[in-house]
């Protein structure tokens, strides 16, 4: 075959529908994102679930057709806790779930729900370009995880005895505090702790396995936790419960796409903040009104509470986690800049 019939196939081959049809399948790539929330729409449900198909709808929109995903809610892709060691081998490509939940595996992750250590949203959002952000994210990095959107949320405390207010409430109480450092307040102040994911409390409480569950208020919500509580404490106005609960990336998949997809990511992933913001603070307030309607008992905290259970945090969990190791003492130094 000559280099001429060569050249007359081939541009043949490019001109055919067939051929278009295959260079525009391997030109899109579909990837998948992981979360334990419940299933819902881009417009109803648990707004974390929302934020993921949001975010999946501008990528592919801006990216005309070249990134694809596919949302795999209620931890029906990979089970809760495997999902963060997932992304650092690039076995999972995306994934929103608590930071804290990965720290058995890097303890110095659990300065994403650290008791009384973030006690507002402007804080907490503050921390993308303070010190503490910038250290926290370069660790990240460095352990393969690319932090796409920073999502942080005030949470709450649904309790099937009594309502649980001041640090002494607790004592005797079997309470699910979400992370080592959670567990260390209470603990100090009293209680046995529960170590579980927030998909799995409902069913702990309807057995009476656990008294009480410190979770966010989205989460309050969501797992429908009213259907097993007599009492609510918000983290509306004051609270002392902020968990920093970001969508995340494999860095191996990320480092594998053109410059353009990685830019529209993180883009979108920013603009996705001040709508995690809104809706967070929105499930603040909406949390109270929906264990109030079943009679539930509806507390707050004051500002002088919050100082108690800050004053415990400070001798137990920050002492704690401080002392860890290196990473973890420049990262809490950091974060009490922000205080």
């Amino acid at each position: 075959m000559t280099s001429a019939t060569r050249r007359t196939i081939l541009g043949a081959l490019a001109t055919s529908p067939l051929w278009n049809l295959s260079s525009a399948f391997a030109e899109t790539t579909t990837l998948k994102i992981s979360h334990q929330f419940p299933g819902g729409s881009a417009t109803e449900g648990d707004f974390r679930d929302r934020l993921c198909r949001l975010f999946a709808t501008e990528v592919e929109k801006r990216t005309k057709g070249a990134l694809k995903f596919e949302i795999y809610p209620g931890s029906s892709l990979m089970k809760t806790n495997s999902q963060f060691s997932a992304m650092r081998k690039g076995a999972l490509d995306l994934s929103l779930v608590p930071l804290s939940y990965a720290g058995g595996e890097l303890p110095e992750v659990n300065i994403g729900l650290m008791p009384g250590l973030v006690t507002s949203y402007e804080q907490g959002y503050g921390w993308k370009n303070a010190e503490v952000g910038r250290e926290l994210n370069k660790f990240l990095l460095d352990k393969g995880i690319v932090v796409v959107s920073w999502i942080w949320q005030a949470g709450g405390v649904a309790s099937r005895t009594k309502p649980i207010v001041e640090p002494e409430d607790v004592k005797g109480l079997k309470i699910r505090g979400g992370s080592r450092e959670m567990d260390l307040i209470l603990k100090s102040a009293g209680a046995a702790v529960v170590s579980l994911p927030s998909n799995e409390i409902y069913a702990a409480m309807q057995t009476g396995a656990m008294d009480a569950a410190l979770t966010s208020s989205t989460s309050l919500i969501s797992f429908r936790l009213e259907e097993v509580s007599k009492n609510l404490t918000t983290g509306r106005g004051k609270a002392y419960w902020f968990m920093f609960e970001p969508l995340m990336m494999s860095k191996a998949i990320f480092d594998k796409l053109p410059k353009d997809q990685q830019a529209a990511i993180m883009a979108v992933g920013t603009e996705m903040e001040a709508f995690a913001r809104k809706s967070a603070q929105l499930d603040d307030s909406l949390v109270a009104a929906v264990y109030a309607k079943t009679g539930a008992k509806v507390v707050d905290l004051s500002e002088a509470t919050v100082k108690r259970w800050q004053a415990i945090a400070r001798t137990s969990a920050w002492k704690d986690y401080g002392e860890r190791n290196e990473n973890c003492a420049k990262l809490l130094k950091l974060a009490e800049k922000t205080l």
